[in-house]
């Protein structure tokens, strides 16, 4: 389930890509299999450890284009051990929420950011995320859990403070905000109850089949109530 479009932040043979907060690696993979360069970075070593085996087993499936190289890499965002301008594009992907300095990782994307290279940074979007703030406290006090909620206009505001040039931006996941919604209804850490397992079994069949039905109401809801807002940033030149 990919939260960046592609089509705004292109990636291919000769880009250098750093997925920031990689987690599971989902966007790593896609920026893989499009034959980039890609360092999957993350402070949780043992979730690199299965990002690494995913990118093993691709290339053994023939998923990889001869020119592209993975990598996995542990380390803080906040002091990423890389120098500066080391990469074309960089993907943070649901990270800023989860870091209470988030203006230090944005200094850190922009330092490393190439000169006119482009960023995608998706958070949660504001009315999806303060309904789960509303309905279970713990949604956002576990340890590691968010510790903010943007505004649009807030992380527009303050990656320019840090020399970013806002690009275009757009909403995702609409159909997803009504299932946290729900867990958050019946209990954030209440995976057994019987509405969330079936919504849940839901989103796994249209993340697998991709039906035209819900790629439409997606589409609709997306602008309206879409889980998560991307944004894209340039450096300049």
């Amino acid at each position: 389930m990919l939260t960046v479009d592609f089509g705004r932040l292109p990636v291919g043979p000769g880009t250098r890509v750093l997925d920031l907060g990689c987690g599971a690696g989902r966007h790593a993979f896609e920026v893989l299999r499009r034959g980039a360069d890609v360092v999957a970075f993350d402070m949780d070593a043992e979730e690199l450890e299965g990002v690494a085996s995913m990118f093993a087993a691709m290339d053994k499936a023939g998923e990889v284009p001869p020119e592209a190289t993975a990598e996995t890499v542990t380390g803080d965002a906040l002091a990423m051990p890389f120098e500066d301008a080391s990469f074309d594009r960089v993907i943070a992907a649901e990270v800023l929420e989860h870091i209470p300095d988030d203006m230090a990782a944005m200094r850190e994307i922009f330092r490393v950011l190439k000169p006119g290279g482009q960023a995608a940074i998706t958070v949660p979007s504001f009315l999806p995320e303060r309904i789960c703030w509303a309905l279970d406290e713990a949604y956002h006090t576990a340890p590691g859990g968010h510790v903010r909620i943007y505004t649009l206009a807030e992380l527009s505001a303050k990656l320019k403070s840090i020399g970013m040039e806002i690009g275009p931006h757009h909403h995702a996941h609409g159909l997803h905000a009504p299932y946290w919604w729900l867990k958050c209804a019946v209990g954030v850490n209440n995976d057994d109850h019987p509405l969330t397992k079936a919504y849940h079994e839901i989103l796994v069949w249209d993340i697998m089949k991709r039906p035209a039905a819900t790629r439409i109401a997606e589409a609709v809801l997306n602008p309206l109530i879409g889980k998560s807002v991307v944004l894209y940033v340039r450096k300049p030149v």
